[in-house]
This record gives structure tokens, C-alpha cells and sequence, in this order.
């Protein structure tokens, strides 16, 4: 925490490393998915330190955000940053520095985390130092094959980017449940996958709202009860992976439509009852997707779509 205050504090960010951390727990509190932008090479920091905030980022409770995008330094003209590197005093890493250190960042990925992006699409001739090549995921996913490691995050193993890119489908198929700590709350990461291969299909998250939740919808008052314990869980994300398939529709030869959203729902919804002790169970729900909700006993409250589960 220490090293992300002063880069902030180089940087001009402008916020501590504290309102970041608020502002997960407020998100996922709320029932948001949050994803969140790192930049490696930034000036002071170096290759240690750069590896061991992308650690601290995975491992630390107060992180830990569902989706990461990684975007390198890049030197721009007219920026503060131009000027350093102008008068020698920031200087990039050079490109096989950058796809090392990209390569193990991807490798420390949980399987939770989606890893979004890497390298933004910024012109390049506008670019006057930082990584130039286009294909920085390919060459740091090369690096890593070198390197003997596996990534784990979320994009590298759904199931349709496997079909496309790898040639391979999944076989046996499992509910498999990861619970962790992150943002002051209980989160569970339920995914059917195939392990043996690697192969994600469908996922969802589920936090027990903490004491802290805000939302008015997702508190339920207890007469007597002074834990101030909301007694609700909350769904932040459901998503079958593969080919899109038209809603009402289904493809026997696709994924989606055959029954592994509502099974994992059903069980969120045991694990909010039974282990949780919930009342309440909600989703934040899109409004094209309110009507699936609703097949399964979900009503629409304020933004969310609930169910009593007591």
C-alpha cells in the first residue's frame, strides 16, 4: 500500500489508495461488477516493485476486483510524462522486459479475475516511447508457455475462445466453487467448467452483503436483530459463455439455453438460505434479461430483481 501511495502521489491521481479501496467495497455492496485499470511502468516504480503490486493486488482482501485491464505506460507528446522522458529522467522498458513482466503478471491472475484488455488502442504514431507491438497478450501468452505457467483468469479459459483459438471442447463438465474474501464481504466464484481441460463454461458471483450495504433494497430489518447484518445476498453477474443464441431459442451444438444459468442460480440461492442466512436474495439485472428472473420467482424492486428465500 505504502509503494501505491507514492506512485499516486508522483503520478498526480489526485485520490488515496483508501477511496479506491472504499469504492469496491461500495460497488460490490451495491451489486457491481468491478473492473479496474493497472499500468506497469510507470515512473519510480521498476520491475520488482511493478510484480509485487500486481501481487499485493490479487492477494489483498481490500483489491481483488472481478475484471482487470493492463495497460502499460505509454510516453505521449505534451504530457508531464513527455517531459521526463525528454530530460532523461523516465525511460520505458524495453519490449522483452515488458512481455516477461506481463507473462507473470498473467500468471498470478485468480481464476475469479477476467482479464479484459491489454494495451490500449492508441495510434501509434502518436506514441513517442512504450510498447509498440499490437499483439502484446500473444507474445506475453508465448512467454508463459516458455515460462511453464498457466493463466487462470476467466477470458483465457471460455469456453467459445478455446473452441476458436485451441480447437478444443469440453467433455465433462463440473459445478466448481471458489469462496475468498474480498472488499469487507463473503464473495462465492460458482463456475461449470471441464477442470481437465480448462474449460470455463458458465460462472456466477454471489457476495453476502456486508454490514456496510447501503442500498435500501438490500437490507432486510429483523425486529430485535443488532448485528446490523443486512440478511441479503446479491448476484453481481451471471454469464454463460459460447456463441450467442437468440433468448427464447436453443442450439444443442451451443451453450448457452441449456440449463446452466438456472443450475447455478438455484444454487446461489441455496448457498444465500442455507450458508449465508439470508431473507432476501437479489440480482442486478439488465433490463432485456428481467423477464428470465422472473421465470425463476424474481420481482422487480427499485433496479434489482429480489426473491424471499426465508
Amino acid at each position: 500500500l505504502e509503494s501505491c501511495l507514492l506512485i499516486k502521489f508522483l503520478t498526480f491521481r489526485g485520490h488515496t489508495v483508501n477511496a479506491v479501496c472504499e469504492s469496491f467495497h461500495l460497488g460490490k455492496d451495491a451489486g457491481f461488477k468491478i473492473v479496474a485499470h493497472m499500468m506497469p511502468d510507470l515512473p519510480n516504480v521498476g520491475w520488482e516493485r511493478d510484480m509485487a503490486q500486481f501481487a499485493e493486488y490479487f492477494e489483498n482482501p481490500a483489491f481483488r476486483s472481478d475484471g482487470l485491464k493492463i495497460y502499460p505506460t505509454l510516453v505521449i507528446s505534451g504530457t508531464g510524462l513527455y517531459e521526463l522522458y525528454r530530460t532523461g529522467r523516465y525511460k520505458s522498458y524495453p519490449p522483452s522486459t515488458l512481455v516477461d513482466l506481463v507473462a507473470r503478471i498473467l500468471a498470478l491472475v485468480p481464476p475469479w479475475t477476467r482479464v479484459y484488455r491489454i494495451q490500449r488502442d492508441i495510434p501509434m504514431p502518436v506514441v513517442t516511447s512504450g510498447v509498440k507491438e499490437g499483439n502484446l497478450r500473444e507474445l506475453a501468452s508465448k512467454r508463459m508457455e516458455e515460462l511453464g505457467a498457466k493463466c487462470w483468469d476467466v477470458r483465457s479459459r471460455e469456453v467459445g475462445i478455446q473452441a476458436i483459438h485451441n480447437k478444443i471442447f469440453p467433455s465433462q463438465i463440473e459445478l466448481i466453487r471458489r469462496d475468498y474474501v474480498a472488499n469487507g464481504g463473503w464473495e462465492t466464484f460458482l463456475a461449470y467448467e471441464d477442470p481437465r481441460q480448462n474449460i470455463l463454461v458458465g460462472l456466477l458471483r454471489l457476495r453476502k452483503c456486508s454490514p456496510e450495504t447501503f442500498r435500501p433494497e438490500l437490507r432486510v430489518n429483523v425486529e430485535g436483530e443488532g448485528n446490523n447484518d443486512p440478511n441479503c445476498s446479491i448476484i453481481r453477474e451471471l454469464h454463460v459463455y459460447g456463441s450467442a443464441v437468440p433468448i427464447s431459442a436453443k442450439d444443442p451444438t451451443k451453450f448457452q439455453h441449456q440449463g446452466f444459468g438456472t443450475l447455478l442460480m438455484e444454487e446461489a440461492e441455496r448457498i444465500a438460505k442455507y450458508e449465508h442466512g439470508a431473507l432476501k436474495i437479489a440480482v442486478i439485472s439488465g433490463v432485456g434479461t428481467r423477464d428470465y428472473y422472473r421465470k425463476l420467482g424474481y420481482e422487480l424492486e427499485g433496479p434489482y430483481m429480489v426473491k424471499g428465500i426465508c
